[in-house]
């Protein structure tokens, strides 16, 4: 009976190293490519011209295409070992996730769109929703379909806007169609950062109301409370926050090439390159086997306020940047 004891728990101990080692490969991050390059590739391959927009909306389909194909797959709505114990990668694809939505929504309502009462191009209509299924969803539909789908429909969109014929199928590079897109990356970071930030906890003084004695809100809230990250979730934060930045990197490193023209004009290229300094330091390899959680100044090291920083400055930098565009 003790030898059958030994042989099960021998099995056992084999399966759960098993399972960590497929878990430690599965968290590899994806690596940054160069959204050029990958451009030009795609052009290449499907016999396309490298016309206005073809970079970013190249790199916003490799990014979601990244999150289905990348080592592991597709992990946030696994219900099997090893992956449905691993909360890091998930946390990370969530984060990019939120980038694809933002970009996706923004080139349906206004980059593909001349102005406000033009109407939507069909593909972008149809991709915008598919990448809004729960991150979660498994089965009936899965996720990783339904984002499928949405890729498909901007290869599609993609395709229209290389052809000179298609003269209805548009992307345009304009200084209030940029600025209305990075308002919503603007949220998205300083959310982000807040959420970073609390992970040593803070006293937050109420200024939801702040700059006119006449503004209301629904429902009365305390003058200050303390703001903290819950302990078990302080690393999720930072790898929804790695995933997030990583997403948001290269779309405005797409940007860069696709509104040369504007970002000339309005003398704002320094600017966006700043921004995207700020973000490469958000993705310097973790040496630390866990993410420490000190309290700022002590003696163990604080990730998360290493990230938040990082992210605060591109955010200002970011808020900058759309002031310029704002300008005549």
């Amino acid at each position: 009976m003790s030898y059958i004891k030994s042989k099960i728990t021998a099995a056992i101990a084999a399966v759960l190293i098993i399972f960590y080692v497929i878990a430690v490969y599965w968290s590899i991050e994806p690596a940054q490519f160069d959204v050029l390059e990958n451009a030009k590739e795609q052009a290449q391959q499907r016999n396309e011209q490298l016309v206005t927009g073809y970079i970013t909306t190249s790199a916003l389909i490799t990014v979601a295409d990244t999150l289905l194909n990348k080592s592991g797959g597709y992990l946030s709505n696994d219900v099997l070992p090893p992956s449905v114990i691993m909360d890091n990668m998930p946390s990370w694809e969530y984060g990019a996730l939120e980038m694809v939505r933002d970009l996706s929504l923004s080139m349906r309502k206004d980059f593909s769109r001349s102005q406000s009462q033009s109407t939507e191009h069909e593909a972008l209509k149809k991709a915008q929703p598919q990448f809004n299924i729960s991150a979660q969803a498994w089965a009936f539909p899965s996720a990783e379909g339904e984002y499928q789908k949405g890729i498909e429909h901007l290869i599609v969109y993609r395709t229209q806007i290389a052809n000179d014929e298609s003269r209805e199928s548009q992307f345009y590079a304009r200084a209030d169609n940029l600025r209305s897109w990075l308002k919503e990356a603007e949220k998205r970071l300083g959310s982000l950062s807040q959420r970073l930030s609390a992970s040593v906890g803070q006293k937050k003084v109420n200024t939801d109301l702040a700059g006119n004695s006449s503004n209301k809100q629904a429902t009365l809230a305390p003058l200050q409370q303390q703001v903290r990250t819950p302990w078990l979730e302080i690393d999720n934060v930072f790898y929804e926050s790695r995933g997030a930045t990583w997403a948001l990197l290269h779309f405005l490193q797409a940007v860069e090439y696709d509104f040369n023209d504007v970002l000339e004009k309005k003398n704002a290229r320094v600017s966006l390159q700043q921004i995207i300094r700020e973000l490469e330091a958000t993705q310097e390899t973790v040496w630390s086997p866990m993410i420490l959680n000190g309290n700022g100044f002590g003696y163990v090291a604080n990730h998360s306020l290493v990230m938040a920083n990082y992210i605060s400055r591109a955010n200002a930098a970011l808020i900058e940047l759309s002031e310029l565009l704002a300008q005549g």
